[in-house]
């Protein structure tokens, strides 16, 4: 498994893919916190605190985690090398965990510099230091599972096909549902009452730990819903493998 993740880590940062998904998601951010005009824009709110980052950073994720995962399996079916793979004396469930410990650590170097941002807001505070810190952290580590659960898809969406660009659009796709879905669902009342469907989706739970209260309830649901893509990516390996 190890083996997979250096192999992983190493071909990111071997090719511009690494760099470029960093660079786009610290700019991407950049522009519109710092620069655009706009709902996003701390400058122009007056406030604080980084709930302009944290509402942007999801979105922007939906997008970049499945560009990252997109090639974990399309690339090797594609090139005929997953076969191969298979063959070697290392579990279904080790190979699944290599690729996407791999595109987890991406994407988490990634996030890491944005941890200026809590330097900067800091600074700009009046009194200077006033800054909810508990709710910061909070909204990090809800942002690192919203990642896991991410990355969970992206790696399945590429397990399902040889195409990356099918693999892509496949994780958008679900990503958006499972952030977004439920919640635009519970706003219907065409079958009665869906106000407790929008619980099943992923922006009430990380909402909930942006509040910086971590609730078991959050956690487990983001683990849940990472070890369910997590077990259908290892199911479609085994079926590749008859």
């Amino acid at each position: 498994m190890f083996a997979i993740l250096k192999k992983e880590i190493n071909t990111f940062f071997a090719s511009p893919i690494g760099y470029l998904v960093i660079a786009v998601f610290l700019v991407l951010n950049g522009l519109f916190l710092w620069l655009f005009k706009g709902d996003f824009n701390i400058l122009d709110n007056g406030f604080a605190d980084l709930s302009s980052f944290f509402l942007l950073a999801p979105w922007i994720l939906i997008f970049l985690v499945p560009a990252v995962t997109m090639r974990s399996f399309a690339d090797e079916k594609k090139q005929g090398t997953l076969e191969l793979l298979l063959t070697k004396p290392i579990s279904h469930l080790q190979i699944v965990f290599g690729k996407y410990l791999g595109a987890v650590l991406l994407i988490v170097i990634a996030i890491i510099p944005t941890l200026l941002y809590v330097f900067t807001i800091s600074k700009l505070g009046n009194p200077e230091g006033n800054l909810d810190i508990g709710s910061t952290l909070g909204s990090y580590f809800g942002l690192l599972f919203l990642v896991a659960a991410y990355t969970a898809i992206g790696v399945f969406a590429s397990s399902t096909t040889d195409n990356q660009i099918v693999a892509f659009i496949i994780a958008v796709f679900i990503c958006f549902f499972f952030y977004f879905g439920f919640e635009g669902l519970s706003n219907y009342k065409l079958f009665g009452d869906l106000f407790y469907i929008e619980k099943l989706g992923m922006e009430t739970h990380f909402n909930s730990m942006s509040r910086g209260v971590l609730d078991t309830r959050d956690m487990i649901y983001f683990l849940s819903i990472t070890a369910f893509f997590i077990v259908l990516t290892k199911f479609n390996l085994k079926r590749s493998n008859q």
